[in-house]
């Protein structure tokens, strides 16, 4: 199957999980990624462990972020390769980075720069918090990204302390939306023939993320919504949104109506609950309500009766129980990756499907500069 991608080529700069990312997801659609990694150390992110697997002596977070890409091996201070780097890019479609704004400048490399000798470039680059302003020298990391733009206060229990998500999701959004950006840039090249600058930053990505709650917050007189006290699911939705242990597990309730739930359930107290209007008020009182009633039935029993009425529910599965499911290995999410030293590794998929195909890649992560060789001599660099 031909990919909408393949011909483009994209020089990636980008380090951690921001940046590649993106390179992934355009690796995933057909473009040919070369990855510009250090001497010696590579990526600093062949070091990051988020646990205590690793394969091939790296990380499997590196594995499972850098499959279908090539290792370049350049010293940006040196002239010869730096050089070297200038002969790519005048070939290249796009280029991406994520380095603190001013750094690409410092090694002859910013966008002016660039777009001097390739005007047809896609220049992207996703910095922590923008180029401007007394932040823009802050580091881009996921936890403190979450931390700064009040998200940490919309899971966990009202009294709970900030609680972040347990993904790099600032990371990913951010990806994500440069990903956006530089679709934007290739589909008008193709009608203009000029190239773009494209700039995310992880703190932007963070804010967009929430619009929905920042809207209601910016137009309710800056009146910050407390969290449920009781299985809270979300700030800003009235019972039953939540997640409640049955006798047996988990049951999650999205927006549901109270009465109606009251009667499938056998639930007496919540018939009480007559006046709609005070549904998000009393949340906590009709949460306390569905928690203590829930864990008198094993999570099927609900289940059985719920979904036979069309209310918005689900099992609570974690990892393992997934797996297990019939509409999870529907989907084949799961795919196999081999690198070149014949390490083998399970991983996510692209989510994308074009013309109903899955797309699959069977190339795991690139060793440290395994692609070098080959580079210059396919793109002619001296």
């Amino acid at each position: 199957m031909s990919l909408p991608l393949e011909g483009i080529l994209v020089i990636d700069f980008s380090q951690f999980l921001s940046g590649p990312s993106a390179s992934l997801r355009l690796g995933d659609l057909g473009a040919e990624v070369i990855k510009i990694e250090r001497p010696i150390i590579g990526d600093i992110c062949r070091a990051l462990y988020v646990s205590d697997v690793t394969i091939d002596g790296e990380s499997t977070i590196f594995h499972a972020i850098n499959r279908n890409k090539k290792s370049f091996v350049a010293d940006l201070k040196s002239p010869i390769d730096l050089q070297k780097i200038k002969q790519l890019l005048k070939q290249a479609d796009v280029v991406m980075h994520n380095f603190r704004p001013g750094v690409m400048n410092k090694l002859g490399l910013g966008y002016e720069m660039v777009a001097e000798i390739n005007p047809g470039i896609i220049y992207a680059e996703i910095s922590g918090y923008g180029e401007e302003g007394p932040w823009k020298d802050r580091p881009g990391q996921d936890l403190l990204l979450q931390a700064v733009t009040g998200i940490t206060y919309l899971s966990g229990n009202h009294d709970d302390a900030p609680t972040p998500m347990g993904v790099a999701v600032a990371d990913l959004l951010a990806g994500t939306q440069l990903v956006q950006g530089i679709l934007a840039g290739l589909f008008n090249k193709g009608i203009t023939g000029q190239g773009a600058k494209v700039q995310v930053s992880m703190m932007e990505s963070m804010l967009d993320f929430q619009f929905e709650v920042l809207t209601c917050f910016y137009n309710d007189g800056e009146q910050l919504q407390p969290r449920s006290s009781v299985n809270n699911g979300h700030a800003y939705i009235a019972a039953p949104y939540g997640i409640y242990q049955t006798q047996n597990g988990w049951l999650a309730l999205a927006m549901g109506n109270i009465i109606q739930l009251g009667n499938l359930l056998g639930c007496e107290p919540l018939l009480q609950m007559t006046d709609s209007t005070k549904w998000f008020d009393e949340r906590d009182l009709i949460k306390s309500m569905l928690k203590t009633h829930l864990q008198t039935q094993s999570t099927h029993h609900w289940l059985h009766i719920l979904e036979a009425a069309d209310i918005w529910c689900a099992e609570v599965f974690n990892y393992e129980q997934l797996r297990k499911q019939e509409g999870y290995q529907q989907l084949q999410m799961e795919q196999e990756v081999k690198t070149s030293a014949g390490i083998k590794l399970t991983t996510t998929r692209c989510p994308i499907r074009i013309d109903g195909e899955i797309l699959l890649s069977a190339i795991g992560a690139p060793a440290l500069g395994e692609h070098t060789k080959f580079i210059e001599d396919q793109y002619h660099l001296s």
